[in-house]
């Protein structure tokens, strides 16, 4: 085994000149699978390897030694490009690595702000009676309230808003478009930035809903340092951007008990499989919360 090993490991260096750290990874791979087999049978060699070894392997990976999918994956990826040049070479007649299915990454679950502290911030704003205090805010709320993206939100013009049947049209990706209802809490917001935006601006046309004190259109900078700048004032999570409002969004209506399908269609997500991650979030904090308050935990 060492011997093809070592010439596998010379083509990488001499012919696809991979560095020398790409190198010694492979090498380390190899060795380590190598062991593995060993120890279920001492005479094992690369040509009699199975598809069934190599599934052993991989469960050995992310069972025992708690190695995460990302890292079983690169492994995998030694494997794959060691038998192809086995192949090449004529020394293996069938390449066991086609038939291995690489184990799924596992998604990270989104960044979100807890319902308190999305309270605690719309108390904080709300004291700011100035026309970028009342936009900023409004901004903050539109996202939290309506769950829209921020390529959503900068295409939102007045023609947007229905007042009366408390509705917003949304314009998401591909051009579809879809109606999201909100509260009168965001209706009174809308209602005072609108008059707030006359009073300093008068009646114009304007090109979006949102806009500076000059009458231009925010941007997505600005958006993202409306959100980042507030977010700041009560979490310390990493991620504090527009997106993460909207997964607040999702994972408050989902804790109050609101049906997937209406959330999907909420958010204009094609699939409620990727609704579903937010049933994670929750599951996630429901842990969190039992393992700081039962006694036995």
């Amino acid at each position: 085994m060492e011997l093809w090993t070592d010439s596998f490991l010379e083509y990488l260096h001499s012919e696809r000149n991979d560095s020398l750290k790409t190198v010694e990874a492979y090498a380390k791979d190899l060795s380590e699978f190598q062991e593995f087999l060993e120890e279920q049978a001492p005479d094992a060699s690369w040509a009699a390897i199975t598809a069934d070894d190599v599934r052993e392997w991989v469960i050995f990976l992310l069972d025992e030694q708690k190695m995460s999918a990302a890292s079983v994956n690169r492994k995998l990826s030694a494997l794959r490009t060691f038998y192809r040049y086995l192949r090449r070479m004529g020394w293996v007649n069938i390449n066991p690595m086609e038939k291995v299915v690489a184990p799924k990454k596992k998604r990270p679950l989104p960044y979100f702000v807890r319902e308190s502290e999305m309270d605690r911030l719309l108390e904080i704003t709300a004291e700011d009676k100035t026309f970028k205090g009342i936009r900023d805010r409004l901004v903050l709320m539109m996202f939290y309230e309506t769950g829209v993206r921020r390529a959503e939100l900068l295409s939102m013009t007045d023609a947007s808003v229905d007042l009366v049947a408390k509705q917003v049209k949304v314009t998401g990706k591909r051009n579809k478009q879809r109606i999201v209802p909100f509260g009168e809490e965001l209706e009174k917001e809308i209602r005072e930035y609108l008059s707030t935006r006359q009073e300093t601006l008068g009646e114009n046309v304007f090109p979006a809903l949102f806009v500076n004190e000059n009458g231009t259109a925010v941007n997505e900078s600005q958006v993202a340092k409306i959100v980042r700048d507030n977010l700041s004032k009560v979490t310390t999570i990493k991620k504090r951007s527009p997106h993460v409002l909207r997964h607040s969004f999702a994972t408050a209506m989902l804790n109050n008990n609101a049906d997937l399908t209406s959330i999907q269609k909420l958010l204009g997500h094609e699939s409620v499989a990727t609704t579903e991650i937010y049933t994670h979030v929750s599951f996630e904090e429901l842990k969190s919360e039992y393992k700081s308050a039962h006694p036995r935990k």
